[in-house]
């Protein structure tokens, strides 16, 4: 089928870029954890009319006129995520994971106040207060960290005398390159302890809290939960905030994201995420997020019979985080470009306790959200992981690599990626 017809027509150059992508999409394997594909109902959503609408404000407070749409839609969006999450408030709004971190932060502070949370060598995002960051010129960010690197298990006890020390306004768990389940009725002991806000950034693993294969922070008394709706949500790019059942909270992050952060609202994209989120209230959902674990811990089961070295030992998520310099002598950045020439793409990614630079770092980071969606179980995510190895261990060996690219599109081949999730 081809989607872009009036492309095609109209910008021939556009066209071949986008046709260059589908094909890289079809016949590679994508292992980045926070990538996914979306259905063409999804697509056909974020591409549909509501482009062409301003919505500034929420739905029965706009701006502008003409809004029945736009109210409508929005209102079904936000609906299912309350379904979707369990909570009393939800906004749909944020552009992204960012944006939606961003309001957070100015929602529930003030300029100067501290937010304590993971450290980006530890797993953490770059939105957590990174001083790279700009936000990170608004608020201070303090951290804390695994006490065992090889396990995962956080420090809480230094989570605790750092939150004692600092008096954090927020709490914050969540991450983008850690592998075990946080234990959210800690989070919420020391929180109440300092007076802080909990917020969970969920967004790597939202489609799974939603499928009820992790724990949902909101059932341990978290107070925001913040996420993107991509990712193993299987939605189209944007975020979003949810509030468990304060109103007065609820009322401050929606004045953050308009008019605090943002204008008119992607509406196209709105549509999009309702799309998506009652894909994930279908019970294929649960179907899915399971498979995405079972297939994660099977890909860990090879990579620790090559003696890899994963990271907090292992995963109980859809990620994987693997010393492969301290293991195979191979830098994260050889090992993507190599994996990438196979057609299996991921991403380099720091270890904690690094010793090389970001940019050329020890370790990679991937994950099995968008192999799943492809159908694929754990026969070959098994396979897939050797396949890994063996490109691997075969870096400078164009013959070998040439075979192994053409196994990785032999798999693809066998699993295409699907039209539709819904029966």
């Amino acid at each position: 089928m081809d989607h872009y017809r009036h492309i095609k027509q109209q910008d021939h150059e556009v066209y071949e870029i986008l046709i260059g992508e589908e094909e890289r999409e079809r016949t590679g394997i994508e292992l980045i954890p926070s990538e996914n594909y979306v259905s063409s109902a999804v697509r056909e959503a974020a591409g549909s009319v509501l482009t062409n609408k301003y919505a500034e404000g929420y739905p029965g407070r706009r701006y502008y006129g003409g809004q029945q749409y736009t109210d409508a839609i929005e209102t079904v969006a936000i609906e299912r995520a309350k379904k979707l999450f369990n909570c009393q408030y939800a906004n749909v709004q944020p552009l992204g994971g960012a944006a939606a971190n961003v309001a957070m932060y100015f929602a529930l502070m003030e300029p100067g106040d501290t937010v304590l949370g993971m450290d980006l060598s530890h797993g953490g995002h770059l939105t957590h207060g990174h001083p790279t960051t700009s936000i990170n010129k608004v608020f201070n960010f303090v951290r804390y960290k695994m006490k065992d690197v090889d396990t995962g298990e956080i420090d809480y006890e230094e989570l605790r005398e750092v939150a004692l020390r600092e008096k954090p306004k927020i709490i914050l768990a969540g991450f983008s390159a850690y592998s075990r389940e946080l234990d959210y009725a800690k989070f919420v002991e020391i929180a109440k302890e300092v007076g802080a806000y909990t917020v969970a950034d969920v967004a790597h693993i939202a489609g799974l809290i939603a499928a009820g294969v992790l724990k949902n922070p909101f059932d341990y008394g978290f107070d925001v939960i913040t996420t993107t709706t991509h990712k193993t949500l299987r939605g189209p790019r944007g975020g979003m905030i949810l509030v468990r059942e304060s109103e007065d909270i609820a009322k401050c992050i929606n004045k953050a994201v308009f008019p605090g952060m943002q204008g008119g609202p992607h509406m196209h994209i709105i549509a999009a995420k309702a799309v998506a989120f009652g894909e994930a209230l279908e019970p294929s959902f649960k179907e899915y997020a399971v498979q995405v674990i079972k297939n994660a811990k099977a890909m860990e089961e090879v990579f620790k019979a090559h003696n890899v070295r994963l990271l907090c030992g292992g995963t109980d998520n859809h990620l994987l985080l693997a010393d492969v310099y301290g293991s195979l002598g191979i830098t994260g950045q050889e090992a993507e470009t190599v994996l990438d020439e196979v057609g299996i793409t991921l991403n380099k990614n720091m270890i904690a306790e690094e010793t090389r630079t970001a940019l050329d770092p020890s370790g990679i980071r991937f994950g099995t959200p968008a192999m799943t969606t492809r159908g694929m179980k754990e026969g070959e995510a098994k396979q897939l992981a050797e396949l890994m190895i063996r490109t691997l261990k075969a870096k400078d060996d164009t013959a070998e690599k040439a075979t192994l690219k053409k196994e990785v599109q032999s798999l693809c081949e066998a699993f295409p990626v699907p039209e539709s999730f819904v029966s």
